[in-house]
């Protein structure tokens, strides 16, 4: 059980299945108060002949809960009970939290074990684009999005994703929501855990739209715009005001070489430049401290300036030797980022102090 997208009420447990069954899960309070989640949004058990998803509701803010599945089979009722899993909301008004990122791992199964095996619990774990190669192989989804590697990764850390643009490359990358949770149901979202305000985007593909090699399916121009109009209405909710102000997205927005590319040759966009033109004006009236992406496979860091003033921050990627992950953690002196290699060396340890707020 995959367990994606938590939020301060609940969270979404996803998990495959071998043959069309209907999918339960159970839950369970500290107290021992033990409640069945068992309905979509249409009013049926949740099924399916490949995945199962149920969205749980109803909790309070930072409490700790028991989840397993119950899956029993369409056709003969044949029932399996899975193992419990120890799952806590988010909750914005607590004085700390804790959050890991992972970046570019494409399918590299020892690179995920490994990071599985140095990565610590965390209140989440943002796993910032690029899951996978292309969607050439329909039987690749659910592996690779479902236990990577063969891992629980969300196990201790529940999965926030963002979108990168080998995400939705491919014939059968159009099944890819169907498989991975979203907590407002769109691959832009924000939410808040503690002194920290998260906002997550989509940069979308590397190439215009129109690039022959797409074949029609990218549409990411119109997206770009919904999200710049949602971003000038989510940066004035509340409880986005908080100390610490930070954007995962998978294309970065600033880059160290930001010469024009040749599309029709082999070029392709190191970074985001669409995305910044819509969305620049937003990030800065929301004093946003840092945007923290993937894509370049280089581990890099770029310190604000007078004309960009949110910092970039980006992973490296899953070849020997570029592998990194970042630990954050915040309270009410500071905020952390710190990068590290697998080896355990310190690639950047950086430190933010909290905003001033009004």
């Amino acid at each position: 059980m995959m367990l994606m997208a938590p939020r301060v009420d609940g969270v979404e447990a996803i998990w495959a299945v071998s043959r069309t069954s209907l999918g339960r899960v159970e839950s369970e309070t500290a107290a021992g108060q033990r409640q069945i989640h068992a309905s979509d949004p249409y009013g049926f058990t949740p099924q399916g002949a490949a995945v199962l998803r149920v969205r749980l509701t109803g909790f309070a803010s930072g409490t700790t809960i028991r989840l397993r599945t119950i899956t029993t089979a369409a056709d003969d009722g044949e029932t399996v009970v899975g193992e419990w899993k120890t799952f806590r909301t988010l909750d914005p008004s607590a004085r700390t939290t804790r959050f890991a990122v992972w970046n570019d791992t494409h399918r590299h199964d020892e690179v995920i074990r490994q990071l599985h095996r140095v990565t610590p619990s965390a209140d989440f774990l943002v796993w910032n684009g690029d899951t996978c190669n292309n969607w050439d192989n329909a039987a690749d989804l659910i592996p690779t999005l479902l236990h990577p590697g063969g891992c629980d990764i969300s196990a201790g850390r529940p999965v926030f994703l963002t979108w990168g643009n080998h995400d939705v490359r491919g014939p059968h990358a159009f099944r890819m929501p169907g498989i991975v949770a979203m907590p407002e149901g769109r691959p832009f979202y924000a939410f808040r855990s503690g002194p920290v305000a998260v906002i997550c985007l989509h940069t979308g593909e590397d190439k215009p739209d129109n690039h022959p090699s797409f074949q029609g399916r990218p549409a990411f121009e119109a997206l770009r715009r919904e999200q710049a109009a949602w971003l000038a209405e989510v940066i004035r909710r509340p409880e986005m005001q908080a100390p610490y102000r930070i954007v995962f997205c998978h294309l970065p927005l600033r880059w160290i070489d930001e010469g024009p590319q040749d599309y029709a040759a082999d070029g392709y966009d190191r970074f985001s430049g669409a995305s910044r033109a819509l969305w620049h004006e937003h990030l800065v009236a929301w004093r946003t401290q840092t945007i923290i992406s993937g894509h370049t496979h280089q581990s890099t860091w770029m310190p604000p300036t007078a004309e960009w003033p949110y910092s970039q921050l980006v992973g490296g990627g899953p070849e020997p030797g570029r592998t990194s992950w970042i630990e954050g953690s915040a309270d009410e002196s500071a905020l952390r980022l710190c990068q590290r290699n697998l080896a355990g060396e310190i690639l950047h340890d950086l430190t933010f102090s909290p905003l001033p707020l009004d």
